[in-house]
């Protein structure tokens, strides 16, 4: 059952039979336009905030003598803040509501972000990246549920993807506004551009976090721009998909009930893997690009948006796709395979810029477009008390692999002079991922799915919602 911030109003009581909108889809379009826009550009924020390091580096390794060792440790210990706390994050979230907890991470981050422009040692480095981790923990797990308080799971997928669209627009703009800060500022005051680039960009959040709490809404029940019969429909909506997943055999319901469960491990391995492959494109990207003879540090920004335009479009079209056939397994599984290949081919491709670049398209592309059917596995099979953290518990344990690799990949490259060891390590965990979800995702067929109409070998379907595939 949603939070009890969600509860129902007298309003929202009425007979949905007199009162209801003739078309769902159009109520759901309109929550659609509402609230995403919004979470999209703070996400979109988020991320060039988190990942402006890459270009950053260009600047801030060689002025403060820091080689990829202390880079790498640096871009992974933001996510062991960020792992520390993403469950008590979104666990918050549920019993308070969005604004509040968007308003409070988005203010500390952007100033963290802000604050790395003082940063004049390794020390001071990982203790920022650290801190602006631990502040922005909770945000995308937490929009995640945030989402689901308003849209059943079959519209789910399409929905899911436009708000992961904010990571490819957020390498679309992010490097090439990052390398034109960098060129353009570089100087100014007697300033390295590097230092302008973290004092811009973290303002901002803290704009976008104050909007948030005066924009958003906790809940349907909250609106104030739903009638009462729209209100009635999502709220009936979403109270029969709790039904029907409590009703299905393998539906988690508690959190304890997850953390005992193998099959939640071998879907949360997937997420794993694409999250850690995506990071892996933002820190490394800007470095591979340098390293096959591109030195102007605006032309490495353009080119580093390459990548994320095919992904976009990638993104988009394989989740209408998944939606359309209510097929998730393999809309995921497939796209993070070819992901691996682009990944374990970019070694081959050393010197030269046009098949690096296309390599790392692949790379981009395959794991951004996995992301929509993927996130719509964990909250068809998640219900309840389990939805805040177990969602949080799968970016949790992305987070710990975030932090991990960042750190391999530096010590390795310092070491070896060379990202082809940590190219093809990134190509395994894909292949791995997409292998133990595969195996962890198959649903059995139950009586109870059988007796209720629900398919589930489609998890996110039902009844109801198996009738409008189409709409998002």
């Amino acid at each position: 059952m949603p939070p009890l911030w969600l509860g129902e109003t007298n309003e929202c009581a009425m007979d949905i039979s007199m009162k209801a909108p003739a078309d769902a889809h159009d109520v759901y379009a309109r929550i659609k336009w509402r609230i995403l826009p919004f979470l999209i550009v703070c996400y979109v924020v988020a991320f060039i905030d988190r990942t402006n390091i890459g270009i950053a580096k260009l600047g801030f390794t060689h002025d403060l003598s820091f080689d990829e060792g202390v880079y790498g440790f640096g871009a992974g210990i933001f996510y062991l803040g960020y792992i520390l706390l993403e469950i008590p994050s979104n666990l918050y979230l549920s019993r308070l509501g969005i604004r509040k907890t968007l308003m409070r991470i988005m203010l500390l981050w952007g100033a963290c972000c802000s604050a790395l422009a003082l940063m004049a040692t390794a020390s001071e480095y990982y203790l920022l990246r650290f801190l602006l981790g631990a502040a922005e923990a909770g945000l995308f797990p937490g929009i995640l549920l945030y989402v689901t308080f308003w849209i059943p799971a079959a519209r789910r997928a399409r929905i899911t993807a436009l708000f992961m669209a904010a990571i490819p627009i957020a390498g679309i703009l992010g490097g090439p506004l990052a390398g034109a800060i960098m060129h353009g500022f570089g100087g100014w005051h007697g300033i390295p551009g590097w230092r302008w680039l973290f004092l811009l960009e973290g303002l901002p959040a803290i704009f976008l976090g104050i909007a948030a709490y005066f924009y958003l809404d906790d809940g349907p029940a909250q609106s104030r721009w739903l009638s009462a019969a729209e209100k009635s429909l999502v709220l009936a909506d979403l109270r029969q998909e709790d039904a029907v997943k409590a009703a299905a055999d393998g539906v988690r319901t508690s959190f304890s009930e997850v953390l005992r469960d193998p099959r939640f491990y071998a879907i949360a391995s997937l997420g794993l893997a694409i999250m850690v492959s995506t990071a892996g494109v933002f820190l490394w990207l800007p470095t591979i690009i340098q390293r096959t003879g591109v030195h102007d540090v605006v032309q490495i920004g353009l080119l580093s948006a390459i990548p994320f335009i095919a992904g976009f479009t990638a993104q988009f079209f394989v989740a209408r796709a998944s939606d359309r056939s209510l097929e998730r397994r393999w809309h995921a599984a497939i796209p993070a395979i070819l992901s691996a290949v682009g990944w374990g081919s970019l070694p081959f491709a050393a010197g030269n810029p046009a098949l690096a670049l296309l390599l790392l398209t692949l790379a981009t592309a395959g794991s951004l477009a996995a992301m929509g059917p993927y996130w719509t596995l964990p909250t068809a099979y998640l219900s309840g008390a389990s939805a805040a953290g177990g969602i949080a518990l799968i970016t949790t344990i992305a987070g710990f692999g975030n932090f991990i690799s960042p750190i391999l990949v530096g010590q390795i490259s310092r070491r070896t002079g060379s990202l082809a060891a940590g190219q093809i390590y990134f190509a395994v965990l894909l292949l791995l991922g997409a292998a133990l979800f595969l195996v962890g995702s198959r649903a059995a067929p139950t009586k109870r799915a059988a007796a209720d109409g629900s398919d589930p070998a489609r998890p996110g379907t039902s009844p109801s919602s198996v009738s409008q595939p189409r709409h998002s």
